[in-house]
């Protein structure tokens, strides 16, 4: 987000796109993205969410298995 918005010619307007296309209508913080992340590769979400996942290197490495 950092780069997109230092390379954009108006970043208040970059930045108010970007924050139009998200469901919640804000920028998560990379914190936020890294708690979620690590919660969801950790045994327990798939007692939650029925989905086992392993993360890998980012969106393209996201893996979802049967949990087994």
């Amino acid at each position: 987000m950092g780069r997109l918005l230092a390379e954009a010619k108006d970043p208040a307007a970059e930045q108010a796109a970007l924050e139009a296309r998200q469901p919640t209508g804000r920028l998560v913080a990379a914190a936020e993205v890294a708690e979620a992340i690590a919660y969801l590769a950790g045994p327990g979400s798939a007692s939650v969410t029925g989905v086992a996942l392993a993360v890998d290197g980012g969106m393209s490495g996201l893996r979802v298995g049967s949990g087994a």
